[in-house]
């Protein structure tokens, strides 16, 4: 099996979900095969980033200098893992993969995307529009949109700044550390309000799944009236498949 180099910390609840989830897969594929226990996990390491000081660093849209201090961190984070001898990388984390253009640079391991792995997953949806949720940063670049593009799907148009304050508020009030007893409704009240019927949801916070703990491993799901995708669980099906292969 290939090392997985899991970049953490933004924030800390998901990536214990990230690693909760490769473990359980890969003893799901292992038990399904007749190996018996203990079942056979990737090799992994964590590099966990400081969430606060990740924060304090980023940068504004469009000006690529502003950024600097961000890419450098999470540039660090994953050389160390590539200095660990991880074969390859996965940030667990939708707000770095914007900066993921200038963060890979001088780092020579394969980086897992999780726009390819979630706009495939979309596309096996059937679904032709989708409406992306996340931090400010994930919800102001183009990323996603033009990534679904490629698919076929069309992303909704940049929300007003007022509606993604809202979001980035919610996320770091209802979901930091987990999933609070209120996110869920309050989660769903804002998908009602900006979800046209037939489009895919895309909770592209890796907070954001946890609202659904039912839901966790699931690439794509139903609940409350609305079709999901959840970025999350199709990072990691992408990094098990890359683990796991020969």
């Amino acid at each position: 099996m290939k090392k997985i180099g899991i970049l953490g910390g933004v924030g800390w609840a998901s990536t214990v979900d990230y690693y909760r989830a490769i473990s359980e897969g890969a003893s799901r594929h292992f038990a399904e095969r007749g190996h018996s226990s203990p079942l056979p996990i990737p090799p992994m390491t964590i590099e966990s980033v400081t969430q606060a000081k990740t924060r304090a660093l980023r940068g504004v849209a469009g000006d690529e200098a502003s950024w600097v201090g961000f890419d450098a961190v999470f540039r660090d984070a994953l050389l160390t893992l590539e200095g660990a001898g991880c074969d390859f990388g996965i940030i667990a984390s939708n707000t770095p993969h914007a900066r993921l253009h200038a963060i890979r640079q001088g780092v020579t391991m394969p980086i897992l995307s999780i726009f390819d792995a979630t706009a495939e997953a979309t596309a096996s949806t059937g679904a032709s529009r989708a409406l992306v949720l996340g931090t400010t940063v994930t919800m102001q670049a183009t990323n996603y949109a033009d990534r679904l593009a490629a698919e076929g799907i069309s992303a909704n148009n940049r929300l007003p700044d007022a509606e993604i304050a809202e979001m980035q508020a919610m996320i770091d009030s209802d979901f930091y550390g987990g999933a609070s007893d209120a996110a869920h409704a309050r989660l769903l009240a804002f998908c009602n309000k900006h979800a046209k019927p037939g489009t895919a949801i895309l909770l592209a916070c890796t907070e954001l799944p946890l609202a659904f703990p039912d839901n966790l491993d699931d690439a794509v799901f139903e609940a409350d009236g609305h079709l999901f995708v959840n970025p999350s669980a199709a990072h990691v099906a992408a990094a098990l498949k890359e683990a796991l292969s020969d």
